[in-house]
């Protein structure tokens, strides 16, 4: 028969009873007598480990199989480079030795290899982190205008000098690009976005405690500015360097970042005014930047054949710089940058100006971001799909953009002041993406970083006078009628210099892709069409 179990309350696994059992004749346990329960045996130390960490083994190996399948499609892989020719594998998604671009599989003594850009695969990746970039840069900066009404009074400063802030850290921003471009070319991108990151979030986070205009100049303008100096410029290079036919695809996507943070950040910040002050909404926006760092991780550099071909960074800068094209192309994106910004600057004021409540002004800058987002999608699908120069769209949308800003004081009524939004939203995030397209063009991508790097700082001279010179006609002529008007003619006179660049009306799509097979032989030397396009 079977033994009794304890009593109610007493555990079954070896709690002993309070005698020993007791038998009757027939070896059946007494009714009524307590009794004994076996304990099990122990497992050994190592079976009770394994049992311990078999769950957290098993949740690992779930996300390990999830997140291989979620980026299968972008793992590196090896491609067979020299088309018809054939020609040995060569894994172009590999970073190169210690983060340099010149890096990848080691080229052989026999023949020396040369690929395309890969137009996919981890490249949606660096889609993906240039999204987010964009966000909390220009993005940040796109909404600042928020804050500007809250300085002038907080410091009780005239607008011009107000306007520095901003103007500062755009101009140090793009100022800035060569020196990332420099440390990218050297340590590779990853590290110096990271970095970059730190220096943004850093700036905001003492600009919460400014006391004049100076510490604001300081922290926002020059620390913040470096930050977005060693992200933005980086990132984008690196963009190109993955994509050729789908670039201004890719280009226009990442910067729809630029427009879903606008239409976010405005509101948002007006909101975190009314709730925390400018002190407060500092430290969410410091917050907010510290983002940077985890974009800066996704970054993978890409070697290239043609890397070697093009030289150092002292070749590029002596070669870019006696390079005809890519000369009046600054001169152009400098003339758009003096203009570009002051919507996103001004706006806010021009509209209270006008009466219209803080928050209904702020919103119209989400009006702009959500117009701004369409405009650069459908620009970026345009640039891939309409046959001939991406210059000439380039053109088209920096004219509209100068037209639009210079019907602003015009108009008064509110439906025509949300229309002229809309449709300077559309335009000027269409001129985006294109304008990021149209350098590979000309130069090559083997000088994407240290051509994108020399035109951000050229161009930051406009970026640096263009929102205090509009101040300074706001505080001569009493409204912004003059510096909407000067910010739509610095636009127009960008568009005219972009006639003179090569091929513009030619109806075919010039292409700078490079060649699949350089040298067969050491003492084979073949040109290398490095320059893009041009050449001069």
């Amino acid at each position: 028969m079977f033994a009794r179990l304890a009593r109610p309350g007493l555990s079954t696994r070896g709690q002993r009873s309070h005698a020993p059992p007791a038998l009757n004749a027939g070896g059946q346990c007494r009714p009524g007598l307590p009794t004994y329960i076996a304990r099990p045996p122990s497992p050994p130390p190592g079976e009770r480990r394994r049992r311990l960490t078999q769950p957290l083994c098993s949740f690992q190996a779930l996300i390990g199989t999830f997140l291989s399948t979620i980026l299968s499609s972008a793992r590196p892989r090896a491609v067979r480079l020299g088309g018809w020719m054939g020609g040995p594998r060569w894994n172009i998604l590999s970073p190169a030795p210690g983060g340099a671009l010149s890096g990848g599989s080691p080229v052989t003594s026999q023949m020396a290899h040369r690929a395309e850009p890969p137009d996919g695969g981890w490249g949606w990746m660096v889609v993906l982190s240039a999204f987010f970039q964009s966000a909390l840069v220009f993005g940040v900066l796109r909404s600042f205008g928020v804050f500007f009404v809250e300085f002038v009074a907080a410091f009780e400063e005239q607008a011009a000098r107000v306007s520095w802030i901003a103007s500062i850290g755009i101009a140090v921003q793009q100022f800035g690009s060569p020196v990332g471009s420099a440390l990218s070319t050297k340590f590779g991108p990853r590290p110096v976005v990271m970095a970059g990151g730190i220096l943004a979030a850093l700036g905001m986070l003492l600009a919460s405690f400014a006391t004049s205009l100076t510490h604001l100049y300081l922290s926002i303008g020059l620390l913040s500015g470096s930050g977005w100096a060693l992200t933005f410029t980086p990132t984008l290079a690196c963009l190109s360097r993955y994509f050729s036919r789908r670039r201004s695809l890719a280009t226009g996507l990442a910067l729809t970042g630029v427009g879903l943070s606008s239409f976010a950040f405005a509101p948002l910040f007006q909101w975190l005014l009314s709730h925390y002050a400018w002190r407060g909404a500092l430290l969410l926006v410091s917050a907010l930047s510290l983002h940077l760092v985890a974009c800066g991780a996704l970054l993978r550099p890409l070697s290239l054949a043609e890397d070697p071909a093009v030289g150092g960074p002292g070749t590029q800068l002596t070669s870019l710089l006696h390079h005809g094209p890519f000369l009046r192309y600054t001169v152009a994106l400098t003339l758009i940058n003096t203009g570009y910004f002051i919507p996103y600057v001004h706006l806010v004021a021009h509209l209270q100006d006008l009466d219209w409540d803080p928050l209904p002004a702020a919103f119209l800058l989400s009006v702009v971001a959500i117009s701004d987002l369409v405009g650069r999608v459908a620009s970026g699908w345009l640039g891939d799909a309409v046959p001939g120069p991406v210059a000439r769209l380039l053109m088209l949308w920096t004219t509209l953009t100068g037209v639009i800003l210079a019907l602003f004081p015009v108009a008064l009524a509110p439906t025509a002041l949300v229309a002229l939004a809309v449709a300077y939203g559309f335009t000027s995030g269409a001129l985006t993406p294109v304008a990021f397209s149209v350098l590979p063009e000309l130069v090559g991508t083997g000088k994407i970083y240290c051509g994108l790097g020399l035109v951000q700082m050229v161009e930051s001279i406009g970026g640096l006078l263009g929102a205090p010179l509009s101040g300074y006609l706001r505080d001569v002529t009493g409204n912004y009628t003059a510096s909407f008007v000067v910010a739509g003619a610095f636009l127009l006179a960008g568009s005219g210099v972009l006639i003179t660049l090569p091929h513009f009306f030619c109806f075919s799509a010039p292409t700078s892709k490079p060649q699949d097979l350089v040298t067969e032989t050491l003492g084979t030397k073949v040109p290398l069409p490095s320059e893009g396009l041009g050449e001069e």
